[in-house]
């Protein structure tokens, strides 16, 4: 898919101007990078679209959670995570602030942008050539760059070195998951499909 471009954002405060995003669309350039406005990032992914660009649109942040048939293992960390749990301090902090971020994010880029068709999975995405994709970034430790705006472009590098496959890089998984990307999905009105809910995206770890 030589015409994708892929954004991602860093999640974080706003008024703190902890909020970063980077786009980049041919190796080893980053086209922009803005450090505290979803809005301007909304933007900026709804005028790709409108140029009939497939787009990938990740949030550095956690997208789906597991729901567990046992209840003693609620809040267990997804396989692949590591000592990187979802559910530890760092987590649920970007899970809150992100699931807010994105939604608004995706209502932001749905006004102008109606006609577009949303993904949750790569081969779907592929198929098509067009549309929105949402990923989740993963990037913790020593992977981290000095500001929200370096991880959002650590991000977007890590994904597009997984191409021309990023379902095969994607190994965080979950038993039973919850798609906050599904759910804000079909909040802001991109998707009407229940099962949305229940279809984790793909998540790039840097």
């Amino acid at each position: 898919m030589k015409d994708l471009i892929v954004f991602c954002a860093d999640v974080g405060s706003v008024r703190s101007g902890n909020f970063g995003w980077a786009c980049s669309v041919r190796a080893g350039a980053i086209e922009d990078r803005d450090t505290s406005s979803p809005a301007e990032l909304a933007g900026a992914v709804a005028e790709r679209l409108l140029e009939h660009r497939p787009v990938a649109l990740g949030f550095e942040c956690p997208l789906f959670v597991p729901v567990p048939q046992s209840d003693r293992e609620l809040g267990a960390a997804r396989g692949g995570e590591g000592n990187r749990a979802w559910s530890a301090g760092a987590g649920t902090g970007a899970l809150a602030t992100g699931l807010v971020q994105a939604a608004w994010v995706l209502d932001a880029i749905r006004q102008r942008c109606s006609d577009t068709r949303l993904h949750l999975v790569w081969e779907a995405f592929a198929r098509a050539r067009s549309g929105l994709l949402i990923w989740e970034a993963f990037v913790s430790a020593g992977a981290k760059g000095l500001s929200h705006v370096d991880d959002a472009m650590i991000a977007v590098e890590a994904f597009k070195r997984t191409l021309p496959d990023p379902a095969a890089a994607s190994t965080i998984t979950a038993e039973r998951p919850l798609s906050l990307a599904g759910v804000a999905a079909i909040w802001s009105g991109w998707l009407d499909d229940p099962l949305a809910v229940r279809t984790p995206p793909l998540v790039i770890r840097a």
